[in-house]
């Protein structure tokens, strides 16, 4: 529950010890062999834990679905609700067939009571064929929904109804026992059909506890495929959504799903941690899309869950196709990607500091949790600031098949520096300096340390070069550095 400002936060126990994975490629061979001495004086732990890689991997238990989880991508359903959104039959088409090639479990869509146009969009898209992902439809806890929604041929029902007291007051107005009879009516009516059915609360961590879990078992035992914990007004933390979940989890025996609004910027966080305690299913949207903030993102989920197995996610998902999807949506709402958005923001895998070029010109693995390439993304190292290194300057010089020695790049670095603190140097000024440099060298005009003679023959050569600050509309654009894929 989301506990008053006044109310203590205390703690649930110690935690457990898990033994070190030692497959990292970043560990030292004799790093591992301390690793292997300690790992034989830790207990045997659950198959759960063996599954999480790295030195970063949290403590977890038999409970934990971070290598056994669903998606249930919800753009074209909670996405409608985001402020630009209108979506044709077109565009809805295009999308839904596209994630059922990006792989996910299944489409969520606007509920067929929502306006005519809305029922018609979901008999159409039921009607696609796809391979992969069944559809959904998400209704109110009503009777007049649930006969719309099974009409139009979705493979399950997605039902929810306010828990919380603020919305049994303000909101539909009916009390603990209503919605129990009515869950059970309407979910009765959806199951003999032959369809999925899931049971959600609504504002569940607003909700009392006691009134959560007493519905929740009512209709376990009536053998509903799922039920939904919702964070509706993005309140919870990872602490308390694992605390429910791991309660949910003890109580009923079906899946759980989570959905998890960004109002507070831990529905990334949440999901995580509901999957440890338990949960089967995450709702999600492209480009996290919804009403007021939205909800977990698509593309920040897939970044979570590939650092905590990433041969599962690779298994079950074309990650290839995920700047695709977050541009096609991006288009339809009339946004912008972010440029630090998870995975194809701008900055995902730009690299600028000097001491990071380096490394990351050595090891990529050095300053990256995620392979650019396993998401069809390239790496890119920044070169024309004040802040380059030489290393990632001497990497531009091989590419350019320039033969220059360690002291020359140096000192060409050094020039780059000096007009970098004017103004940034775009790709192109910077290639023109280092092969203008490389000539000087070859020709013996210039040697090492003559600032003077460089700064005449760039005049020379770059007569339109313009060094005052306001001077290039091209300054920022970043560096590809082709060697530096992986």
């Amino acid at each position: 529950m989301c506990p008053p400002p006044d109310q203590p936060v205390t703690s649930n126990g110690d935690e457990e010890m898990v033994p070190i994975i030692n497959d990292g490629p970043h560990i030292s061979s004799s790093t591992k062999s301390e690793i292997n001495r300690t790992n034989e004086q830790t207990n045997q732990q659950p198959p759960a834990v063996a599954s999480h890689k790295g030195l970063y991997g949290r403590a977890s238990d038999f409970l934990s679905n971070t290598s056994n989880w669903s998606i249930i991508e919800s753009t074209l359903r909670e996405g409608e609700q985001f402020a630009n959104a209108f979506f044709t039959l077109e565009t809805k088409i295009k999308i839904a067939r596209m994630l059922d090639e990006f792989g996910v479990e299944y489409i969520e869509l606007t509920s067929p009571a929502a306006s005519p146009e809305s029922k018609a969009h979901c008999e159409a898209i039921c009607k696609l064929g796809l391979k992969r992902t069944k559809i959904l439809t998400h209704i109110r806890c009503h009777m007049d929904d649930a006969r719309l929604a099974v009409e139009t041929g979705v493979d399950g029902v997605d039902v929810v109804i306010g828990t919380s007291s603020f919305l049994r007051e303000h909101s539909h107005g009916k009390d603990m026992t209503w919605i129990t009879k009515t869950a059970i009516e309407v979910i009765e009516f959806v199951k003999s059909k032959g369809i999925e059915i899931r049971f959600s609360s609504e504002d569940s961590f607003r909700s009392e506890l006691v009134d959560l879990l007493s519905i929740y078992r009512t209709v376990d035992k009536i053998h509903v495929n799922r039920v939904g914990v919702a964070d509706t007004v993005g309140c919870a933390d990872p602490r308390q959504v694992y605390d429910l979940v791991r309660t949910l989890r003890g109580v009923v025996s079906c899946d759980i799903e989570c959905h998890f609004h960004n109002d507070t910027g831990c529905s990334i966080a949440n999901a995580y941690a509901a999957l440890e305690a338990g949960a089967t299913h995450i709702d999600t949207s492209i480009l996290g899309i919804g009403e007021r903030n939205g909800i977990t993102p698509l593309g920040g989920l897939i970044a979570r869950m590939m650092v905590a197995n990433p041969e599962y996610v690779k298994g079950k998902y074309n990650l290839h196709m995920l700047r695709e999807l977050e541009n096609v949506v991006a288009e339809a709402v009339e946004i912008s990607v972010p440029f630090n958005n998870y995975i194809t923001g701008f900055c995902a895998f730009t690299h600028k500091a000097g001491i990071h070029a380096k490394a990351i010109l050595a090891n990529p693995s050095t300053y990256e949790i995620l392979n650019p390439a396993d998401f069809g993304m390239t790496r890119y190292v920044s070169i024309g600031h004040r802040l380059t290194g030489w290393n990632a300057v001497k990497s531009r010089v091989e590419q350019l098949n320039l033969s220059l020695t360690d002291d020359q790049v140096k000192d060409a670095t050094a020039k780059i520096k000096e007009l970098a603190d004017v103004r940034t140097q775009s790709m192109e000024d910077v290639d023109m300096i280092l092969r203008i440099y490389h000539t000087a060298i070859a020709t013996g005009d210039l040697k090492v340390g003559q600032s003077a003679v460089l700064d005449r023959l760039l005049e020379k050569h770059m007569p339109s070069r313009d060094t005052s600050p306001n001077g290039s509309a091209n300054g920022n654009k970043r560096a590809r550095v082709e060697g530096a894929t992986a």
